[in-house]
């Protein structure tokens, strides 16, 4: 494990989010057609996916929080066809999208949310709490930033072990204000990890703007506290999210140079189901709907003759048979047996472990 300083560079900034990337739009008269449709068909299952989660929460069928990435398709494509499968993910209770991404079966996904013994964390973690060894998504987590300093630790392992595997720590714009965000990032550089930052800048924390939190709203400049590299994307251009998350995370896995990517997005909800989003003016919601990533990604597709109507409907009715069959096999998984509530209490069996239920008397007879 090395402890030499990262060597001094200049952070800059990439194409502002508001204006179109030319470099992304040179690139698209070059790419295979069947990635691009195969973007929009990903883009679009997981807006299907996060839609009839919506409706199996107002179902009852889902409980506790539940937060959706509407709005946020593009950058969750983009970042999955820029991981490698071996790559580890770390991300915030707003991570449906990543588990299908990382490419965890819809069903176990929707079995999860169901709270069903065949999810992802066999039923106990729900929504927030998202956990896939196999795919290597190691969280979901429901606290805000808890995920951070967890993430450096999975890099501080990889560079440990001489590995050539990448951690991608995916976290919302309010956990660039709190210490253990900065003390990541200080440690990342100072140990030269393999690791890369990602802000979902979607400009709205809970119901605050980011104006209004953060003295720095740029939150790609914080990454020059670090003599780390900061880039802002534009979240709403799949090809821009893969294209500079791709060079990011190549330059950790070849160089051990971690790096700050924010990407700019639009919340089209509010912060979690149940919140109306009240707070926000008719001017800031047709803003976001302006920006709506599939609506931009189609017309892109279409003017450029890769996506006819009649495919579009095609992939339409595929992802719905996907999404349907992904919520019938929730529907008809088991709960979880309430005798395997203290199953995960330890790795290990712990002497004197108490397996009591609330109803169990204190002392048997």
């Amino acid at each position: 494990m090395t402890t030499t300083t990262a060597p001094r560079k200049t952070t800059r900034k990439s194409t502002k989010a508001t204006e179109p990337d030319r470099t992304a739009e040179n690139r698209f008269s070059t790419e295979d057609p069947r990635t691009l449709r195969g973007f929009y068909r990903d883009m679009l299952f997981v807006r299907r996916f996060e839609e009839r989660t919506a409706q199996s929460y107002q179902q009852a069928k889902i409980g506790g929080y539940c937060h959706l990435n509407l709005g946020e398709e593009a950058t969750v494509v983009g970042l999955g066809a820029a991981m490698r499968p071996t790559d580890y993910l770390f991300t915030n209770y707003r991570e449906h999208g990543y588990a299908l991404a990382k490419g965890i079966e819809p069903g176990r996904v929707m079995a999860e949310l169901y709270g069903r013994s065949t999810g992802t964390s066999k039923g106990w973690g729900g929504s927030m709490h998202m956990y896939d060894t196999a795919t290597r998504l190691l969280g979901g987590y429901a606290i805000v930033g808890g995920q951070v300093p967890l993430a450096i630790g999975a890099a501080l392992a990889i560079d440990y072990r001489g590995g050539d595997d990448v951690v991608v720590c995916q976290m919302g714009e309010g956990t660039t204000n709190i210490g253990a965000f900065h003390e990541s990032l200080n440690i990342a550089t100072l140990w030269r990890l393999p690791v890369l930052f990602l802000v979902i800048n979607n400009q709205t924390g809970m119901g605050t703007t980011v104006e209004k939190s953060s003295a720095e709203p740029d939150l790609w400049k914080r990454a020059a506290a670090y003599r780390m590299r900061g880039e802002r994307v534009d979240g709403t251009d799949v090809l821009a999210v893969r294209d500079m998350a791709s060079e990011l995370i190549e330059a950790a896995r070849r160089e051990g140079k971690p790096a700050l990517l924010e990407a700019v997005s639009y919340r089209l909800k509010g912060h979690s189901v149940v919140d109306p989003a009240k707070y926000r003016s008719n001017d800031a919601v047709a803003t976001a709907r302006e920006h709506d990533p599939i609506v931009l990604w189609h017309a892109r597709l279409v003017e450029a003759g890769v996506l006819t109507e009649e495919s579009a409907a095609a992939i339409e009715h595929e992802v719905a048979e996907t999404v349907a069959a992904a919520v019938e096999f929730a529907d008809s998984s088991p709960h979880p047996e309430p005798s395997s509530l203290f199953d995960y209490n330890y790795a290990t069996p712990v002497p004197g472990d108490s397996r009591r239920l609330p109803a169990d008397p204190l002392f048997t007879a």
